[in-house]
């Protein structure tokens, strides 16, 4: 399979990656020039965006617009990203959610919830980059494989930019991630097999077709650059420092490697305080390798087969597992898991004490919170901030045999009384 992909015959403007000026082998280091590359062509490795920032002030930043385009400087985006049509994600809400913290014992608690992004989830961050680098690499068919939630935010920003969409799925994803995807207009494949099938048939297409980017796949060095806005949200919510705890959701993992790149860059940059910080993953029992290699020490993820109701994080063979477990041992934190119940649990807990309706992986985050409270693994004392990386309305199915009418009365108001509901 080729390690490029992109037309050799077009060329790439000046400035077209912003202030990345190479990329980075994660496996062994080595260095290449910015491009249609995916792969190390040293070891296979992975790559990411290698940069050298200028002088960043946090002025400077504030002044740009209220989406993830203020941190242009950071990403490999070139400075006039924000011109051409995309669907201008992020500047989320980061909740101070003092009922939850009482509830569970936590000092204090904040939620940053992603839900507010233009599809709904955290995925609208990374496939506004993906599709920056799509368009300055002279691509033309905007793809991926998806759970979900990329697809929802694939085909949304496919239609925005007027390029075409062609977005592969599990055949059994929940209903509404499905016709929240068609609705865009752009091609839906269903494929008969879990995600790990239908992102091994991603990449067999993104070797073999010129012109497809899939954005997890082949434009993937760009694409997972876009879940360091979030951590810098995060710290710009706070006042321009670092909370002391965070959980993040793992499926593939990119998006808890990513925040820890993103507190890192703003620590070196001077941006915040580089004070200590620890990552905690959470994952859901039936679809959790990094979890388990995390308990069991080991530094290999095994592939597993999902069986769980959190679709959006059922990846059995995630690409950045390693780097998940690297992050956490660093930085002093665990990755754990919970039970599909204990996911429905956490999603009612967060809608019943902050009003927030998440969706599985959502429910995963919380109830991870929950348990590694319990057990003792999470300071209390210490601030700590969870994510939200998607909406309810997504996964009703994971609570709609739990939640209903307390009760049906007749349109009087004896019946009001006599049911007891003043």
């Amino acid at each position: 399979m080729s390690l490029t992909a992109a037309p050799s015959t077009h060329t790439i403007r000046e400035g077209a990656f912003g202030n990345g000026t190479h990329l980075s082998c994660r496996a062994c280091g080595a260095k290449s020039e910015l491009g249609p590359f995916y792969a190390c062509m040293e070891c296979f490795g992975p790559l990411e965006v290698g940069y050298e920032f200028p002088a960043i002030t946090r002025e400077q930043i504030e002044a740009g617009p209220k989406n993830i385009w203020r941190y242009q400087p950071l990403l490999p985006v070139p400075t006039d990203v924000a011109s051409f049509p995309n669907t201008e994600p992020g500047y989320t809400r980061l909740i101070d959610a003092g009922n939850l913290a009482r509830e569970l014992g936590l000092r204090k608690l904040w939620v940053k919830d992603d839900s507010g992004n233009p599809t709904h989830s955290f995925k609208d961050r990374v496939v506004a980059s993906a599709l920056s680098a799509t368009r300055e690499l002279g691509m033309k068919v905007f793809a991926c494989p998806s759970t979900g939630n990329l697809a929802n935010a694939v085909a949304a920003a496919a239609a925005r930019a007027g390029i075409r969409s062609v977005v592969f799925i599990p055949k059994d994803l929940e209903r509404p991630k499905i016709i929240t995807t068609a609705v865009y207009g752009g091609t839906l494949v269903a494929v008969d097999g879990n995600y790990d099938d239908v992102n091994k048939l991603a990449s067999e297409i993104a070797g073999e077709e010129d012109g497809w980017a899939f954005v997890n796949v082949n434009v993937r060095p760009y694409y997972s650059e876009g879940s360091k806005t979030l951590a810098f949200e995060i710290a710009e919510q706070l006042g321009w420092r670092l909370p002391e705890q965070i959980v993040i959701p793992v499926a593939s993992g990119s998006q808890l490697t990513k925040i820890d790149k993103g507190f890192t860059e703003l620590g070196k940059l001077g941006l915040v305080d580089a004070t200590e910080y620890k990552v905690y993953g959470a994952q859901a029992t039936g679809c959790s390798p990094v979890a388990q290699a995390f308990r069991d020490g080991h530094d290999v993820v095994q592939p597993v087969k999902p069986d769980t109701i959190a679709k959006s994080l059922a990846i059995g063979n995630p690409a950045d597992g390693p780097y998940v477990l690297d992050v956490a041992r660093r930085t002093g934190g665990v990755i754990a898991d919970v039970s599909d119940e204990e996911v429905i649990e956490g999603i009612q807990l967060l809608a019943r004490t902050e009003g927030i309706f998440t969706e599985t992986a959502g429910g995963v985050t919380v109830a991870t919170l929950k348990k590694l409270i319990e057990t003792g693994q999470l300071d209390p004392e210490a601030e700590t901030v969870i994510i939200n990386s998607g909406d309810g309305l997504k996964t009703l199915d994971a609570v709609a045999d739990r939640v209903g009418p307390k009760v049906t009365i007749p349109a009087s108001y004896d019946a009001f009384v006599k049911a007891g509901l003043q």
